[in-house]
C-alpha cells in the first residue's frame, strides 16, 4: 500500500478509535434528550458522519466538540418531535433500552435514563432538558454547558435548578432497587390471578396505569387513573391478557421490568414506578415497534419472571 494510503487509513482508524470511545456517552445524551433509541442512533451515526469531514486539526477538544454537536442536534431533533407527540396515537412512553451491560449508557449518574423521569423530560422545553441532562446525568460544569448551548452560565443555572424543581415534584422518592423488584412481582402474580384486593393494596391512591400501544394494537388509548379504576382494569382485562403467555425479568432503563410474551413474540414490556407508598405509575410499552428494538438490545440471557 502507497505510504499516502497507508497514512490516510491510520489516520481514520485513530478517528475510528476516538468516536468508538465517546460513543457511549454521546448516545446517553441524545438518548435522554429524545427517549428514543433509535431515533438517538440515528443521531449519533448523523455525528459520526460530520467528525469524519471535520477538520480536526482545529478541534482541541474532541470531547467537548461532539458532545456540543450531539446535543445542539438533539434539541432541534427534540423541538420538531413535540408536534410528532401531539400527533401520536394514544399515550406516548419512551422507548425502552436494555441497560443489564451498560447500567448508566455513558453517564456518570444512572437517575435521568428512569423512564418515569424521562416522561417528565419530556414535559421541559428542549434547552431546558439539555440543561438537566448535561449536568445531572453527565455532571458536565455549568461553564462547559453554557458554552454547549451559548447561554450565560447563570441562564444554565436558573435552567437546572427549575428542570430540577420539575423533576421533584412530578415524582415520589424512588424505592430501593431490591423493593422495586419486590412491588414488580407482587403485582404480576395479583395481576396474574386477577386478585382484586391484592392489587388494590399495592397501589398509591392517585396511580396510573398508560398503555402505549402507538395505534398499531389494541391498547388504552387513554390512562387509567386512580386506584378503584386501575385496579377494576387489571382484575377485568386478567383473563384475557394474560392467557398463554411466558414472563421474563429483564432490566428496562436501569430497573427491573417485565417482557411479556405469546409464542416468540414480545407484546408488552412493563416497567413501574414506586415509592414507599406504594406503585404510582404502571408502563405498558405494547408498541411493536418498540418492543422489537428493545428485544434486539437484550444482552444477556432472559429469566423467567
Amino acid at each position: 500500500m502507497p505510504s499516502g494510503e497507508s497514512d490516510a487509513t491510520s489516520e481514520l482508524d485513530e478517528v475510528a478509535s476516538e468516536f468508538v470511545r465517546l460513543r457511549p456517552r454521546l448516545f446517553g445524551i441524545a438518548y435522554r434528550m429524545l427517549g428514543d433509541a433509535t431515533e438517538a442512533e440515528d443521531l449519533v451515526q448523523d455525528v459520526w458522519l460530520r467528525w469524519q469531514s471535520t477538520d480536526r486539526s482545529a478541534v482541541i477538544h474532541p470531547a467537548a466538540y461532539l458532545a456540543t454537536a450531539v446535543t445542539r442536534l438533539a434539541i432541534n431533533v427534540a423541538r420538531s418531535a413535540r408536534s410528532q407527540r401531539e400527533a401520536y396515537v394514544g399515550p406516548w412512553l419512551p422507548e425502552p433500552v436494555d441497560t443489564s451491560a451498560d447500567p448508566e449508557v455513558g453517564a456518570e449518574r444512572g437517575e435521568a435514563l428512569e423512564l418515569a423521569v424521562l416522561l417528565l423530560l419530556e414535559r421541559l422545553s428542549p434547552t431546558q432538558r439539555a440543561a438537566y441532562v448535561l449536568r445531572d446525568a453527565f455532571d458536565y460544569s455549568y461553564e462547559a454547558i453554557s458554552e454547549i448551548l451559548q447561554l450565560e452560565e447563570a441562564n444554565v443555572r436558573q435552567l437546572v435548578s427549575r428542570a430540577r424543581k420539575h423533576i421533584a415534584e412530578g415524582r415520589r422518592a424512588p424505592v430501593s432497587t431490591d423493593q422495586h423488584r419486590r412491588l414488580l412481582s407482587a403485582f404480576l402474580v395479583a395481576a396474574q390471578a386477577g386478585d382484586f384486593a391484592a392489587l388494590e393494596g399495592l397501589f398509591t391512591a392517585d396511580v396510573v396505569s398508560v398503555s402505549d400501544g402507538g395505534g398499531i394494537i389494541g391498547a388504552a388509548r387513554v390512562p387509567v387513573v386512580g386506584r378503584p379504576r386501575v385496579t377494576k382494569f387489571m382484575a377485568i382485562v386478567a383473563n384475557k391478557f394474560w392467557r398463554g403467555t411466558t414472563t421474563a425479568w429483564v432490566e428496562a432503563n436501569g430497573r427491573a421490568g417485565v417482557l411479556v410474551s405469546r409464542g416468540d413474540t414480545a407484546i408488552a414490556l412493563l416497567a413501574i414506578s414506586a415509592s414507599d407508598e406504594g406503585i404510582d405509575r404502571l408502563m405498558w410499552i405494547m408498541n411493536p415497534t418498540k418492543l422489537a428494538a428493545f428485544a434486539r438490545s437484550l444482552s444477556g440471557a432472559r429469566r423467567p419472571a
